[in-house]
């Protein structure tokens, strides 16, 4: 089975486009190539290429195809534009079942033919997020200066150039050579085949597999902090970035000068990943130690010494930065920033963030109440809670909003709850990261995202399909976190409702349908949000069918509870003779429906009929005294405990009798059942 290979070697590709750029160029090729069924596709990438391997077959097959023209009795004209369309002579058609037929021979194609036409086609339009243009005015464009084609088909070249009738592009053209290391193996060698072209860049110096650089830069330096009795402080995005950026990681420790180490340990850590993507180390208990992590792509004569030191400097450099920042900012308290804030817009519609930090202030107060904490606490660390946005060090970094907010917070005297309130609110800051567990916390890390799902939505700014420019998903799923993690009982219908009374009039007086969509917005990430977790999301729509419980505590709890009934026999079988009598109801009501009413016991013939009516007189009453009582389990065994005498009526009762009046008594009876399991849950749309 021929085999395939194909690399694409250039200046260096940013971390963060390699992996996307490798997929794209596998889902690319197998498309253009799928006549020849290609198969085992193995892709590589790394700072300076993008490669992959694939088998194949040797040719497409020669086929004979058959495409039908006019009518025999259709106008010359007809029967002219179809030969014009196809290139022959009418001599080239024959005739079939009074229709003009042309038959077409379509010859054999080789792999290599076919290679030759598409890779070239593939690489004029590759889909890179952003891309450049070099040299000598070619209209070729790629994420840096593709420098080397290398396509081999069992060893042997595809021959083909990316040149067009008027563009040169740069003269690339396919050819057998590769390139090793810049420094520790400079210059090109001939590949022969995939297995030869991976002995050669190993024995170059070149990890080409990313799982493999990321491992070596893993597990050197946790070798090295494992010698001084330290961690690695845990950061995998990272780790991803450095293994985009070294073809042959090699890994080091510096050391950060005593002065600097008073810094906080957030800021020291986001200054060196950002500025110089080094690794933060920490001792055992967790204080940050005065060492860090970086990764070079070389081997040096002298163990690393020089760039050590050369790093250390420039990390010292950063850090004295750094603390020109700590040391301005809390020359000002946070109070005392606040002002500043109505000259930051959050949104033009919206107002400014002094603006949404008294709606903040005001509804972290109301869920504090709501959570039985003291308001006046939370109000005040939701006044505070933006101020940072106005420091030096925010400004400088981003990603310590919030972080140190709470360290200025304690500079300037405000309470431990506050502090803490302020540094957690941005919390979970993403998918990994945990959620607020202090009350006040929680009470300003909620205020924060019902402002903003409140007045995005109350302007029409919402999600579309994949595009989210305001973060309103990840705001909502921060929600339903806070509340799922702490088991917090509170009405978000209601908290929605009293964040829009606080946004500004003009957005309060205009008129909207999106604020009405917010309910079902919330709903649609809960159910995202379990189905990620393998839970029955189908269990929940079912018991949303009649719009959302602002209670989401109960709600999940009535939802674990169907969803363990419906694990059971009794369960299973309950659903689906619930689903049969909905269908029954379904069918017959578009007939003669509704059949509303109570069904009359005296018409009951069957002792199945009694049955099932004396089962629901039993049931419906528990059912509602149960669910009124959060007693979920209890209600969900009442529902189930209708399994026998439904499955009796189905076996002996004929639903649909002769006499009409028999028939509309037990369709009502049927109706009885669907009333009495409603409150639980719209059955219909539980799966299964």
């Amino acid at each position: 089975m021929p085999e395939l290979l194909l690399e694409l070697f250039s200046e260096e590709i940013p971390a963060r486009m390699q992996a996307r750029a490798a997929e794209d160029l596998a889902t690319l090729l197998t498309k253009a190539l799928a006549g020849l069924a290609p198969r085992d596709v193995v892709t590589e990438y790394g700072p300076r290429r993008i490669a992959l391997t694939l088998t194949l077959d040797a040719e497409i097959p020669a086929t004979t195809r058959s495409e039908r023209g006019p009518r025999e009795t259709a106008p010359e004209q007809a029967l002219a534009g179809f030969t014009r369309k196809h290139g022959v002579t009418p001599d080239a058609l024959t005739r079939e079942n009074g229709f003009w037929v042309l038959t077409v021979q379509e010859p054999a194609i080789t792999a290599s033919d076919r290679i030759a036409t598409a890779v070239p086609d593939l690489l004029w339009r590759f889909p890179w997020p952003k891309s450049m243009r070099w040299g000598n005015g070619s209209q070729f464009t790629w994420v840096r200066p593709l420098r080397r084609i290398l396509c081999l088909l069992d060893g042997k070249v595809v021959p083909f150039a990316l040149a067009t009738e008027t563009d040169d592009a740069h003269g690339l053209k396919a050819d057998a050579l590769s390139e090793g290391h810049r420094f520790l193996n400079p210059g090109s060698f001939t590949v022969t085949s995939a297995t030869q072209w991976r002995e050669e860049l190993r024995a170059r110096h070149i990890v080409f597999e990313a799982s493999a650089r990321r491992a070596a830069i893993q597990h050197d330096l946790h070798a090295l902090a494992d010698r001084e009795t330290l961690d690695i402080v845990p950061d995998p995005g990272l780790i991803d970035e450095v293994a985009g950026l070294a073809e042959y990681p090699v890994a080091f420790l510096g050391t950060i000068a005593p002065q600097f180490m008073n810094l906080p340990a957030e800021v020291m850590q986001v200054s060196m990943r950002v500025n110089q993507r080094y690794f933060a180390l920490r001792h055992k208990d967790g204080r940050p130690a005065a060492r860090f992590g970086f990764i070079a792509n070389m081997l040096f004569s002298d163990g690393g010494t020089l760039t050590t030191a050369g790093n250390e400097r420039v990390l010292a450099a950063r850090f004295a930065d750094a603390r020109h920042f700590w040391d301005l900012d809390r020359s000002r308290t946070l109070e005392s920033r606040i002002p500043a804030l109505d000259a930051v817009t959050f949104h033009a519609k919206l107002g400014t963030q002094g603006a949404r930090a008294t709606r903040i202030a005001r509804m972290a107060g109301i869920v504090a109440e709501a959570l039985g904490q003291d308001a006046r606490s939370a109000a005040r660390a939701g006044e505070l809670a933006k101020a940072d946005l106005t420091t030096g060090m925010v400004g400088e970094f981003p990603e310590l909003q919030g972080i140190m907010g709470g360290y200025y917070a304690r500079h300037d005297g405000e309470t431990s709850e506050v502090a803490q309130a302020i540094a957690e609110h941005y919390k979970p800051r993403g998918a990994e990261d945990t959620t607020p567990t202090a009350p006040l916390a929680i009470a300003v890390a909620l205020a924060d995202r019902l402002d903003m799902l409140a007045g995005f939505f109350a302007i029409n700014e919402t999600p579309t399909g994949s595009g989210d420019p305001y973060g309103l998903r990840r705001a909502a799923l921060g929600i339903i976190r806070i509340i799922r993690d702490n088991g917090l009982r509170l009405n978000l219908n209601d908290l929605f409702t009293q964040a829009a009374e606080g946004l500004p009039e003009t957005v309060r007086a205009t008129p909207n349908s999106a604020s009405a969509d917010l309910p079902a917005f919330m709903t649609e990430r809960l159910r995202v949000q379990l189905r990620s977790e393998g839970a029955r999301h189908d269990v929940l729509s079912a018991i949303l069918a009649g719009g959302l419980d602002g209670d989401l505590t109960r709600l999940l709890a009535r939802t674990g509870a169907l969803a363990d009934m419906l694990a059971t026999e009794d369960g299973r079988n309950l659903l689906a003779a619930s689903k049969r009598a909905a269908n029954i109801l379904r069918i017959e009501d578009k007939k003669d429906g509704p059949h509303t009413g109570l069904p009359n016991p005296k018409l009951y013939t069957e002792r199945a009929e009694h049955g099932l009516a004396e089962a629901l007189t039993e049931a419906i009453p528990a059912i509602h005294t149960s669910l009124k009582a959060e007693r979920f389990a209890e209600a969900m065994r009442a529902a189930a405990n209708l399994r026998p005498a439904l499955d009796r009526f189905f076996e002996t009762v004929t639903v649909n009798a002769e006499d009409p009046t028999l028939r509309k008594n037990r369709l009502q009876l049927l109706t009885e059942l669907n009333h009495a399991l409603h409150p639980i849950a719209d059955f219909s749309q539980i799966e299964g």
